[in-house]
């Protein structure tokens, strides 16, 4: 079996490049589930209800988040009532939403886990380790083999860290947040698919997607600086992992790339 996973997309023009490879490639890959980032789909950043309502007409089975799932207010209610709409697990139990779903497909269940680094992450919620620890046994009980996670962190470190640690007991550990795709993809020795960084759905002409001049601004000078979204060719960043679904480990997991 198959599972196609999407890099963050980012704004209006990240989710029109969805819309326009996601269908075709699902269908040439097979995929029996497809995860998309995208908690920058909304323009300005953030996620809205008419962005989700975009990754879920491209072809989103889950939609997976990061740290900026809270900072459009339109998008709770979502979050609160939409079981595939998720947001990192380890935010407290107070915050809207959720970490984790189940996906029922008659032959195979399978769960995504969405889960955040605390290294050079404001805010940072708590630890990743203690809070996945407690999903898996809680999944164990429910005898789901197949778990997906995406792993929303900055540090490559923490990123392998956690690959490592859960490494047998996951099908796929697959970073997200940097915006550039790793060349570290590889089937760790007790079977779980890995890699660093996915990589982006967005501008290609940019930083992270924002116009680089904005960022030169903010870096060299110091000073505010409005990071529009640079508006050049789109990408699409990814990965699709072959799995056994009767034991949960990966067979193989290859990165997209496509212009």
């Amino acid at each position: 079996m198959k599972y196609l996973f999407i890099g963050d997309v980012v704004a209006s023009c990240g989710c029109k490049k969805l819309a326009s490879v996601l269908p075709s490639l699902k269908r040439e890959t097979g995929a029996v589930l497809t995860v998309v980032n995208g908690e920058n789909s909304a323009d300005g950043n953030g996620i809205t209800p008419e962005s989700l309502r975009m990754l879920y007409n491209a072809g989103a089975d889950v939609v997976t988040t990061g740290n900026h799932v809270f900072r459009r207010r339109e998008i709770y209610e979502s979050l609160d009532g939409d079981e595939t709409l998720l947001r990192p697990a380890n935010y407290p139990d107070a915050a809207p939403g959720h970490g984790v779903c189940i996906i029922d497909r008659g032959g195979w269940r399978g769960a995504v886990i969405s889960l955040m680094g605390v290294y050079g992450i404001n805010s940072p919620p708590a630890c990743p380790f203690e809070t996945v620890d407690k999903l898996l046994s809680e999944l164990e009980r429910e005898g789901i083999k197949n778990v997906f996670v995406d792993l929303h962190a900055e540090a490559t470190g923490e990123k392998r860290a956690l690959g490592f640690y859960l490494d047998g007991r996951v099908t796929a550990v697959l970073g997200t947040h940097t915006h550039v795709q790793t060349a570290d993809e590889e089937i760790l020795p007790g079977g779980t698919a890995y890699i660093s960084d996915v990589g982006m759905t967005g501008p290609s002409l940019s930083c992270l997607g924002v116009k680089p001049q904005a960022v030169i601004r903010s870096l060299k000078d110091k000073m505010p600086s409005r990071f529009d979204t640079a508006d050049t060719p789109c990408y699409l960043n990814g990965v699709a992992v072959e799995f056994d679904h009767r034991t949960g480990r990966a067979l193989s997991v290859e990165r997209i790339f496509i212009r």
